[in-house]
Parts: C-alpha cells; structure tokens; sequence
C-alpha cells in the first residue's frame, strides 16, 4: 500500500479499520471510549510544543488528527455528520469570521480582529430568544478545560469588550491587594476564607500573565520542570553523600537547594 498523503486517505483507511474485515478493537469504540484517548493526544500534543520538537510535533499532530478522523467515522455511522462536514464547517466558519481578509472588512490590529470576532460570533448564535437564558461574552468555554488555562480566557474574553486592567503593573498591584486578603484570612483561621482569597490570588496572577503576554498554563508547568529538575540534583547530592532526605533538617536541605541553583547556573 503506497503511503497516503491526502485526508481523503486517511478517512478510507478509518473506514477501512471501522468495516466488517476491519480491526476488532477498532470497531468497539464509541464517542465515549474515544473521549480519553482524545485528551491524551491534547496533551501530546502540548508536551511537544513545550519542547519545541517539530519532530515529535509532527507525530502528535498526526495521533491528533486521527482521533478527530476516528470520532467523525462514528458520527457518519451514527448520520449525524462526516469528516467532510467537519471540514467544510470550520472552512466557512474560518472566511465568516475574517470578513477583514476574505472580504471588504477593515482590521488594522489583532484587538480590532478579535472584538471582530466576538461580535460576528454573536450574530451566528443569533438574538436571545424572550424568556430564555442571558448570553454571556464568557459563555462556551468547555467545562472540563483546567482552572488556569480557563482563568486567562475568561479574563481575555472580557478584555476583548473593555473590561480590563490598563496594564500590568495595574495587575499587579491587584495581585499584591489579594495577596494581602490572603494573609487576612489566614490570620483569621477560616479555611474557608483562605481558599476563597488563594482562589482570588491564583486567578488576578492568570491575568498578570494575560498582560505580560505570557501563557500562565505553560509558565507554570516551566515551573514544576524547573522544581523537579533542582530538586532531583539535592536528591542525587544527599544519596551520594549517604544520608536520607527525610533525615536532614530544614537548613540543610535550602543549602542544597542553593547549590541547586547555582549549579544551574
């Protein structure tokens, strides 16, 4: 069989595994079964882009790409909709969405694209029938998405209608404000009220992120690579001097974790 090159491709050999002669294991899956499998790939994906390798890049997008392949042979199954129903859909939603470049529309900035953005994707969803639920800017962002990353597009989604801090140092004045709620509340002894201003300190520092144009999902996890790293150099230093972790006190171990540093340089 010569290498496929084309989507097409890919779709006959979906349906080639999803047939009667196709692959057993294949054929059990569902929308369900297919659901963990899928965020899986994300992260895949992710870790790659974090290590900036193309390669690896290149394979995720592929295990990517098939999962979405694989969920549409199943809504096809189902005669709910096709691949090529989930191409030529996000075909015309891309040209919808960017009057500025497939039509007359004006766009000078990325501001001016994404408040473009908004208001064109509040037409699609049409007027709010009488009656029935307020339509939120921050409405339709996936429930399952992680806190951080879910944080830095609620507060996105609100800055693109100008409801937003002026700049950064404005948001870090607020991060120090809630900083100094949280040692209120600890003070206090309410572990409810501790967790209720650590929630309000974790999210003004996501919007800190948003302004210094920094990923706040990826700084973070740049910090747990950084924390594993150093804190595996005073694990090897205290094996080789041969003591216990556990047995050495606090003053000991921030020596180490020093020399952590500086051996990083």
């Amino acid at each position: 069989m010569a290498p496929p090159e084309k989507f097409e491709n890919l779709v006959e050999i979906m349906d080639r595994l999803r047939s009667d002669d196709g692959c057993p294991w294949d054929r059990e899956q569902t929308f369900a079964t297919l659901r963990g499998y899928l965020i899986e790939e994300c992260y895949e994906v992710v870790e790659a882009l974090d290590r900036d390798d193309c390669d690896a890049l290149r394979e995720e997008l592929g295990d990517l790409l098939f999962q979405i392949v694989f969920l549409a042979r199943i809504g096809k199954e189902r005669q709910a909709f096709t691949a090529a129903d989930v191409v030529r859909g996000i075909s015309e939603k891309m040209i919808r969405r960017h009057p500025h470049v497939f039509a007359d529309a004006k766009a000078e900035t990325s501001t001016d694209v994404l408040r473009a953005w908004e208001e064109i994707k509040s037409r699609e969803k049409g007027p709010t029938k009488e009656g029935a639920a307020f339509r939120s800017v921050l409405d339709g962002l996936p429930a399952p998405l992680p806190a951080l990353p879910k944080a830095q597009r609620l507060g996105d989604r609100a800055a693109r209608v100008g409801f937003d801090w002026p700049d950064a140092a404005a948001v870090m004045r607020q991060v120090q404000s809630e900083i100094a709620e949280l040692n209120q509340a600890m003070e206090s002894g309410s572990s409810d009220d501790v967790r209720e201003e650590l929630g309000d300190v974790l999210f003004s520092t996501a919007m800190l992120a948003r302004h210094l144009d920094a990923d706040a999902e990826a700084s973070l996890e740049a910090a747990n690579r950084k924390f594993r790293r150093r804190f595996r150099w005073v694990e090897q230093r205290v094996r080789e001097s041969e003591r216990t972790i556990d047995g050495l006190d606090m003053a000991s171990l921030e020596a180490l974790w020093q020399d952590a540093k500086k051996a990083e340089g």
